[in-house]
This record gives C-alpha cells, sequence and structure tokens, in this order.
C-alpha cells in the first residue's frame, strides 16, 4: 500500500470522529481551559423563563395571554432596562438560533453564547467595547463580522463547523484564541495578531505545523489530535512554555531546539520510540509521553529542571534505563505504569531507590 493509501485510509477512520464535532476538547492532561479559566456570570435569561419552566401563573386571562407572549419569545435574545450598563452577559443553553437585539448595549465587556443554535456572527460590530466573546458549540461555519471589535481579548468558536481560520485581521490585540474541535486543515491567517499568547486548535485537520512566525508573544499553543506527522516551523516562537502535541503521527521528537523557554511538552499518544530531541530543552519541569512505543529514556539527562515525567502505557523493559532518570534532581513524579517493568513485584521499591527523590509513583503519593 503506497504513502498516500495509508493516509486516506487512516483519514477515513478519524475523520468520522472530528467531522461529528461533539467531541470533548482534545488534551486530556494539557486542554487548555475554556469555561474555566472564563469569568463566571449570572445566566441572562429572557423573559420568558418563567413560562418556558412551566412557572408561570396561568389563573387568571391576564397571565394566559401573557405566558401566550412568553412562549413566542423563547429562543431570542431580550436585554431588560437594568442590563444596558452590564458588563458581563451570559446567554448560553438558550436555543439561540440569531445573535441580535444588542443595541442597548454601550458598556459590556464579557458576553457569552455558549451551547446554542448560532449560525451565523453578526450583529456585534457595535459592541466596541467588548472583551471576551465565547461562541462554543453553536453551528458557525465562517469567521466574519469581527472587525469593530478591536479591543477583544479573548474570541472562543470551538466546537463548530469552522474550515478556514479567517477575519481575524483587526483583532490586534487578541491575547486567547480558541477554535478547538472545528473542520479547520490549515494554520493560516494570524500574521495580525502578534500579541495573541495561547492558540488552542486541537482537534481538527491539521496536517502540518505553518505560518506562525508572526506569532512572537505565544507561550502555549495546543495542537493535540490532528493529523502531524513532522513537528517543524517551531523555532520561531521564542516564547513558547507549553507545547501540546498529543494524539498526532508522529515517529520523533524534532525541531525544538531552540525554545529555550519550553517548560512544558506533551506528546502523547503517537509513535514514539525514544525521547531524544529534548536535549536542549533545559527549562523542561514535564514531559508526558504516554501511549507510544519508548524502550529508552536516553535523552533526558540534561533536564536538572524535570519535575514531572509521564511515560506510562509505552515499552520500557529494562530497569537500567530507569537509572537514568536518577541524574535528574528535581523530579519529583513519574508515571510508568503499564510499562513491562510495571510487573516487577518490587516496582515501587526499585523506583524510590533508584530515583530518592520522588514524591509519587503513578496515582500514588510516596510513604
Amino acid at each position: 500500500m503506497s504513502e498516500e493509501e495509508k493516509n486516506t485510509a487512516a483519514d477515513a477512520a478519524t475523520d468520522a470522529t472530528t467531522d461529528s464535532n461533539t467531541d470533548a476538547p482534545t488534551d486530556a492532561t494539557a486542554t487548555s481551559s475554556t469555561a474555566d479559566e472564563h469569568n463566571q456570570v449570572a445566566l441572562v435569561e429572557p423573559s420568558v423563563a418563567a413560562a418556558s419552566n412551566g412557572q408561570a401563573d396561568t389563573d387568571g386571562s391576564d397571565h394566559e395571554e401573557e405566558a401566550e407572549v412568553d412562549e413566542a419569545e423563547i429562543g431570542k435574545i431580550v436585554i431588560k432596562d437594568s442590563e444596558v450598563d452590564a458588563l458581563e452577559l451570559d446567554f448560553q443553553h438558550m436555543k439561540l438560533r440569531k445573535i441580535e437585539n444588542l443595541e442597548s448595549l454601550r458598556k459590556i465587556e464579557n458576553i457569552g453564547f455558549r451551547w446554542n443554535l448560532i449560525k451565523k456572527i453578526e450583529n456585534l460590530s457595535h459592541l466596541t467595547t467588548l472583551q471576551e466573546l465565547e461562541l462554543y458549540d453553536n453551528q458557525i461555519s465562517t469567521i466574519e463580522n469581527l472587525d469593530t471589535l478591536v479591543n477583544l481579548r479573548m474570541l472562543d468558536i470551538s466546537h463548530n463547523r469552522i474550515r478556514k481560520i479567517e477575519g481575524l485581521d483587526k483583532l490586534k490585540n487578541l491575547k486567547r484564541l480558541y477554535l478547538v474541535s472545528n473542520k479547520i486543515s490549515k494554520i493560516e491567517n494570524l500574521d495580525q495578531l502578534t500579541n495573541l499568547e495561547m492558540l488552542e486548535l486541537g482537534d481538527n485537520k491539521i496536517r502540518k505545523i505553518e505560518n506562525l512566525e508572526k506569532l512572537v508573544n505565544v507561550n502555549e499553543i495546543y495542537l493535540g489530535k490532528n493529523k502531524i506527522s513532522q513537528m517543524e516551523n517551531l523555532s520561531c516562537l521564542k516564547n513558547l512554555r507549553i507545547l501540546s502535541i498529543q494524539a498526532n503521527r508522529l515517529r520523533k521528537i524534532q525541531g525544538i531546539d531552540e525554545l529555550s523557554e519550553l517548560e512544558e511538552l506533551y506528546i502523547a499518544d503517537n509513535g514514539l520510540e525514544n525521547i531524544e530531541g529534548v536535549e536542549k530543552n533545559v527549562n523542561l519541569s514535564t514531559i508526558e509521553v504516554a501511549n507510544n512505543k519508548i524502550t529508552t529514556l536516553q535523552g533526558l539527562e540534561t533536564l536538572g529542571k524535570l519535575e514531572e515525567f509521564w511515560a506510562n502505557s509505552n515499552q520500557i523493559q529494562d530497569w537500567k534505563e530507569i537509572e537514568k532518570l536518577s541524574k535528574n534532581p528535581a523530579l519529583l513524579t513519574v508515571y510508568l505504569e503499564h510499562n513491562p517493568i510495571h510487573k516487577d513485584p518490587q516496582y515501587r521499591n526499585k523506583l524510590k531507590m533508584m530515583i530518592p527523590t520522588l514524591q509519587q509513583i503513578d496515582a500514588t503519593l510516596c510513604k
């Protein structure tokens, strides 16, 4: 079978999951938070809330008429007089099909439309004070109509139907961009986002790491659950602290020699056979390489700041490989279960003897 046929077969096996657009965010260990990082705000409901919950008083004809009016308003945005100067509003899970009726908002900074049925980004151009916009889990297919939102700091359009990164050129103050679980096949059109600090592109159809040269301030990038076969074009990210590239098609670690600020590397669920390629990343404190095919731990000796090493579900069977970890003086936590060495009855005792600094082995604290 040719390489092209192999890729086609692999795509057919994975596209069903990605195209469903209902998967949870990518990286179990290193997924960037969206909801948890956002400010928690009171749910703003349309005036129909009582009626839709079956709480409306229908004893009199007047009340029955009110209930009928309220029923017609379900799925629409209604801004109350008391909310026109609100800084934060959240319209989550309201069966909204359209963004509208926001003209009265004068000071809004954070607004959320999580879990709705919105198909188009529209009617936001006057909200120039907006700093955070959440459109997570809707039915949006195009990034558009955002040019006037020049104060935007955070944009989340995860779990939608986006196929192309576009329409972001005017958002020069954007710091966090979430595009998890869409149908994006190429990293592009990000050159103007020079203030971006966090980029989340997990669970898409990306095959190549590219077009990141202008993102000089990015310190976190998440590319898990894509179709990337090579670590490349990363050397420009001089301020990168966290790199997550789990569940791709990688066979070796490469292209990160110049990332001197890198502190956390998540590269689980690939096809790695060794960990060579991290020797110059001396600031690494966390490495996660679970669910690979690793047999040797050569390459970690220079990492004096390494505190956490997760290598469960690999093929390490020689205790001499574990001895190499004794050269990491800051090592506190190791995950090595589901390797051949894990079957040794003295597994925990040997680890503690070889690595006296350990405070945790797998999910259990050391006594």
